[in-house]
């Protein structure tokens, strides 16, 4: 046999070793245990001593052991696959991950789902094709439900645990997360009046989506209370030339805002744009607030004041909830089980308005006049 011949069989022989998956009666031989301790050690249960469990899991490591997902399927009757998919912009040609809090949340829901053992499939509200029903989902996650969604209804009504990212409002869900949309509005309005705002501005959205809905009724009540005629736009939110055009529209008006409050992630460098090309200076002229988890406002000119709605800790809690349902640790059909996270104002200089030194005179000695 010629050298390279030789190392043509050492390759094969390698390669044909690395296809051969160690199973889980080669862990149990190289542990010394039997295929239920095995079992019970790597998915964390039976009453175990913890140097078994650390030696079996040393052991699988080693072997380089991983479960066959068919086998886990027929164990468990679960697949360990959750969905994750926002419906509210089902019909449009929405790229949803392009917007920071979008791509936060599912950053946070992927790591959560992987350190509880589920692989998180993103998913569309619609398809040419029937995805939904060739994916064996154990759950799904839904973001900023619309009233009466009726994807949301259809998955409920088979018996799939569902959990959205926003209160579902008439939608059936097994738990939902949210913010108080309507504590945060009234904040950012309170923050603007007390910076000198008098005509405050919105900038809104047209879906029904529960955070567009209840941030726009906010704004409508607070009106209400002080007096004031309302002063908003709004626009499709998945269109980003949308936006701009309703930014433009609304300092265009004969009673223009002098501040305004954005919804939606690109309302502050619209706002902005639409400011400078009216001649108003930002914040003498206008005070700006928009709801937006990128980092680009802190560097723009000025300095954009941002709410943020903790979409991290947003999606951890959600796969965590739809998990604990899958797996029967939570009770089932708990239309009422819902969570607030609470939000962050980050101030900067577009929403406070430089205000006048007062010089005081340094105290005169006693007995000078």
């Amino acid at each position: 046999m010629t050298a390279a011949a030789n190392h043509h069989g050492r390759r094969a022989t390698t390669r044909a070793r690395r296809l051969e998956r160690a199973g889980i009666r080669d862990v149990a031989a190289a542990a010394g245990v039997s295929i239920t301790t095995v079992s019970d050690a790597l998915n964390g249960k039976g009453r175990l001593p913890d140097e078994t469990r650390t030696k079996v899991r040393e052991v699988a490591e080693r072997l380089g052991y991983r479960p066959s997902a068919a086998a886990r399927t027929l164990r468990t009757g679960r697949s360990g696959l959750i969905g994750l998919t926002v419906t509210t912009y089902g019909q449009e040609p929405f790229t949803f991950t392009e917007f920071a809090y979008f791509a936060e949340m599912a950053r946070a829901a992927t790591s959560a789902a992987l350190n509880r053992g589920y692989a998180l499939v993103v998913l569309p509200a619609s398809s040419r094709h029937d995805v939904w029903s060739n994916v064996a989902l154990d759950g799904t996650v839904v973001i900023d439900p619309a009233d009466h969604d009726p994807m949301v209804a259809d998955l409920y009504r088979q018996g799939l645990p569902v959990v959205s990212d926003g209160k579902p409002g008439n939608c059936p869900v097994t738990a939902w997360v949210d913010n108080d949309h309507h504590a945060a509005v009234l904040g950012i309005l309170d923050h603007l009046a007390q910076a000198g705002a008098r005509r405050i501005g919105l900038l809104t959205g047209t879906s029904t989506d529960t955070y567009t809905r209840l941030s726009t009724e906010a704004y409508l009540g607070w009106c209400r209370g002080v007096g004031q005629q309302p002063l908003y736009e709004a626009y499709p939110a998945h269109d980003p030339c949308a936006g701009a055009v309703a930014a433009d529209r609304l300092l265009a008006r004969p009673d223009r805002p002098d501040a305004v409050y954005g919804l939606f992630d690109p309302n502050g460098t619209d706002l902005l744009a639409a400011a400078r090309r009216y001649g108003l200076r930002v914040p003498e002229d206008l005070l700006l607030v928009c709801c937006s988890e990128s980092d680009v406002y802190a560097a723009t000119e000025p300095p954009i004041t941002t709410l943020s709605l903790k979409p991290r800790r947003i999606g951890t809690t959600v796969v965590n909830l739809l998990i604990d349902a899958i797996e029967g640790s939570s009770p089932p059909n708990q239309d009422s089980s819902g969570q607030l996270m609470p939000t962050e104002l980050i101030v900067r200089r577009s929403s406070q308005r430089r205000t006048t030194r007062t010089t005081v005179a340094a105290p005169r000695p006693p007995g000078e006049e």
